[in-house]
């Protein structure tokens, strides 16, 4: 990494750090979960996960990543010699490397489905506004694969042109565009919505508290929501803090970063729900809300294309944002370790990264009777896209982040992070306590959800 390599100051950190934690999840997965699991109350614990898991852990690898100066391999080996932990703890860093590596090879496929969509709603228009058209016209578009994997090399290109262009230059300059469009647009899909939509309904399931919807399950699920959807768990914070100055107070970056994420998550869902409740639809539509119940919505609206075309727009710019931070995780440990130039690693990164990503495109026509896992009952039917998105989701990233909060809680003494987070003495003694002990408690909760069935 090179010394001159960093963000020209604090407000380029914080819209990066915003562009990398806002993403699909916030924007496909965060209104779905919602409507899944009952609206307001799942709404309550997911704020209660942000608070005292997931802020915790950004502050820990914000602290790791500048303390450290480099990669999370780097960083977390850096950290651990100075103050006598053992330098093992640095394969965590390496782990969160390849998870990341393995969430864009299939991220950067669900990316391409966003561009792919907006290009074939501007050009064909909306389905029929029939469950079955609607339906229909997606399991087209995924079964044709060329198509697939075209869409998903533009994404992993526009990906790479910007990442290749280094953090101020590239990553930065980038975040500084996305941000304020990915805004832009949600505002106008916001508005639209209100106006043609049903407001009444979906104030009333966000915010109105049934306790007869709330049960173990969703406490779980929304603890797990909110871990995940930030993207703390990978060194990816720890990345883009190796990269500020000494003059930028990390706290106030990751809570800025949080509460950015959290009203751009129920934006989303402003976005979404009074479309779905004004036609009758069924929020819990899962996976499928964004490419299936939400067209079909579309179809039936006033300037229905515009919006839909807009709403991929959208869709695809948060996606950008987050996939640069993800092949800059790869990027930068190369960069550090190897000496390679960013060039050449950045050209590397992308390059293997399609193409790790191209099974994942093709799991869904070529490779479709393909369960790589056909003998384990629970896997049976799943493609190699699903199992990806498993083995990420649910083994390595919760496994990643609780080796981080162990790290940071247990394994480096008291106090060792307080110089890079300017903490007081109560509120340093608050975050060791979670550390040790609320987020390594409710990563392993949230880790049972696949085993809930």
């Amino acid at each position: 990494m090179s010394e001159r390599d960093g963000w020209s100051g604090r407000a380029g950190f914080v819209l990066a750090t915003i562009g990398s934690a806002v993403g699909i999840g916030s924007i496909w997965k965060f209104p779905y979960e919602v409507g899944a699991n009952g609206g307001s109350g799942f709404l309550l614990f997911y704020l209660l996960g942000l608070a005292l898991v997931v802020l915790p852990l950004m502050l820990a690898e914000f602290a790791i990543g500048r303390r450290g100066g480099g990669d999370p391999v780097t960083s977390m080996a850096a950290v651990a010699k100075a103050f006598g932990a053992h330098r093992g703890w640095s394969l965590a860093g390496g782990a969160g490397v390849v998870t990341g590596f393995l969430i864009l090879s299939f991220y950067s496929v669900i990316g391409g489905w966003t561009a792919g969509y907006a290009v074939q709603t501007l050009t064909q228009g909306l389905p029929a506004p029939q469950a079955q058209a609607a339906q229909a016209r997606f399991d087209a578009f995924l079964a044709e694969p060329w198509p697939m994997i075209g869409y998903h090399a533009v994404f992993m290109t526009v990906t790479a042109l910007i990442v290749v262009r280094g953090v101020s230059g590239g990553i930065e300059s980038a975040c500084k565009v996305l941000m304020p469009l990915l805004l832009v647009l949600m505002l106008g899909l916001v508005g639209y919505a209100v106006v043609e939509g049903d407001l009444g309904a979906t104030l009333r399931f966000l915010f109105t508290l049934d306790p007869d919807r709330i049960g173990a399950r969703t406490v779980i699920e929304a603890l797990g929501l909110g871990f995940f959807s930030i993207g703390v768990g990978l060194g990816l914070m720890m990345t883009y803090a190796a990269y500020s100055g000494r003059t930028v107070r990390l706290v106030e970056v990751a809570a800025v970063s949080v509460v950015a994420d959290t009203l751009i998550s129920l934006l989303a869902g402003f976005a979404v729900f009074p479309v779905v409740f004004a036609h009758g639809l069924d929020p819990a539509g899962g996976p499928g809300l964004v490419f299936v119940t939400l067209p079909l919505a579309f179809a039936g609206m006033p300037a229905g294309t515009a919006a839909a075309c807009a709403f991929f727009v959208l869709v695809f710019v948060a996606a950008l944002a987050s996939s640069i931070s993800m092949l800059e995780l790869v990027v930068a440990m190369l960069v550090r370790r190897r000496g390679w130039s960013r060039r050449r690693a950045t050209l590397l990164a992308a390059v293997a990264c399609f193409a790790v990503g191209v099974p994942s495109a093709l799991s869904f026509n070529v490779l479709a009777g393909w369960h790589p896992l056909a003998g384990i009952p629970a896997f049976a039917q799943a493609n190699l896209f699903t199992l990806i998105d498993e083995l990420t989701s649910n083994v390595l990233l919760p496994a990643v982040g609780l080796a981080f909060a162990l790290f940071a809680g247990w394994a480096l003494p008291p106090g060792a992070l307080d110089r890079e987070l300017l903490l007081s003495a109560r509120a340093a003694a608050v975050l060791r306590g979670l550390l040790r002990w609320g987020a390594p408690a409710a990563i392993a909760v949230a880790a049972l959800v696949p085993m809930l069935g």
